[in-house]
């Protein structure tokens, strides 16, 4: 068997157990997605659009209005540390710092970016990185690569678990490095960032790495996170968000100290070895930065969006961990995800399946991704 053989019978595997993915053909028309193929129109409960804002016309069109062909910058043509530092990126990060009353922050190319260069940068042999069973395949990518640094992952949101691990190895390890994200973004469901600041608080050499992707825009007086939410945000050595979900942009931060963003410029290597983002995408990001504070309707719009289709689940006797703008519907088998993804669509919902590997066997699911451009009515229309 030749190696395109190969793949082919890995392809046809996936196929046979309902994982095949294939990319789908879409054509984008504000809250709605068509098919090209057969022309179907449906309402788009999969984006992570979160507040509503890639679908806003009125506030793209007010931020063209600062453009000029000048400030049109589509390109940094090099890296940061080569001639791609604008001021803007100065710009943004100096605002961010500020909003999260830290001293400091680093803007990456994406999410991505963040967590698989982070950790490989600080961590080494004599560190520990104690992560959450949930964490993103970006941070398990990140850990990998912080070989020879040591793993263990602690049963999800199982902070007595860890609490145990914490207290069994901070005595014969340099660091312990504690990796979680804020809002999980398979089942919707929050960490108690209080708890794990006071655990952390317990030891001197306990660092805290929370990634705030699912919770960036959403929550938080201000909406700037959880962190926010809790009052907690000087109090995370490393809190990462990104910009290309509830902020309708690209890219992602860490804030964080002074001593830590000037390592990691100097060490981090998807930040040094990549072409920085375009300076107008940068400066539509500080553009919608700067106008996070007063969009508390929509957060609290897309909150209750969420209570609603949790009520609709449990009245249908599906159990759902979420607390947030995601919320998972878990069917189970794989085959029976797709069945019922496609029963959706064909009712005027796109809505997508999320299978293992993403998701462990037997949990498949339909995740529904909630914007604050939908209505209360849209979301008791959906066919559950």
């Amino acid at each position: 068997m030749n190696f395109t053989q190969e793949l082919q019978q890995a392809l046809d595997a996936l196929r046979a157990q309902g994982n095949l993915r294939r990319l789908p053909r879409l054509e984008h028309d504000g809250r709605y997605v068509t098919t090209p193929d057969d022309g179907r129109r449906m309402l788009n409960l999969s984006s992570n659009d979160y507040l509503g804002l890639a679908a806003d016309t009125d506030l793209r069109r007010e931020f063209l209005e600062t453009l000029t062909p000048e400030t049109f910058l589509p390109t940094s043509s090099s890296s940061r540390l080569l001639t791609g530092n604008f001021r803007v990126y100065d710009e943004l990060e100096d605002e961010l710092a500020r909003r999260f009353d830290t001293e400091a922050a680093l803007v990456f190319n994406c999410g991505y970016h963040a967590n698989t260069g982070i950790l490989p940068a600080v961590a080494d042999a004599q560190t520990l990185i104690l992560a959450d069973k949930l964490v993103h395949a970006s941070l398990i990518d990140g850990i990998r690569l912080a070989a020879p640094a040591r793993c263990i992952r602690y049963r999800h949101n199982d902070l007595a678990q860890l609490e145990r691990l914490v207290g069994e190895h901070s005595g014969h390890c340099h660091r312990l490095i504690i990796v979680t994200e804020s809002v999980f973004s398979m089942d919707g469901d929050r960490t108690d960032l209080r708890r794990l600041v006071a655990l952390k608080r317990r030891y001197d050499n306990v660092l805290l790495y929370v990634d705030e992707a699912h919770a960036f825009g959403v929550f938080g007086p201000t909406g700037l996170g959880c962190a926010e939410e809790e009052g907690c945000t000087r109090d995370i050595d490393f809190l990462v968000g990104t910009f290309g979900k509830a902020c309708a942009s690209a890219g992602a931060y860490v804030a964080c100290s002074r001593t830590v963003r000037d390592y990691l410029v100097n060490r981090m290597r998807p930040f040094i070895f990549t072409t920085a983002l375009p300076p107008v995408s940068v400066a539509w990001t500080l553009f919608v930065v700067r106008r996070l504070v007063a969009m508390d309707d929509r957060r609290r719009h897309v909150l209750r969006l969420g209570e609603r289709l949790r009520a609709r689940l449990a009245q249908r006797g599906y159990a759902s961990p979420s607390v947030s703008q995601i919320v998972p519907m878990i069917v189970g088998p794989s085959a029976d995800t797709v069945l019922r993804t496609e029963a959706l669509q064909r009712h005027g919902f796109y809505a997508l399946p999320v299978r293992p590997p993403t998701v462990p066997e037997g949990t498949s699911r339909i995740r529904f991704s909630l914007t604050a451009a939908l209505t209360e009515d849209e979301v008791d229309a959906i066919p559950l």
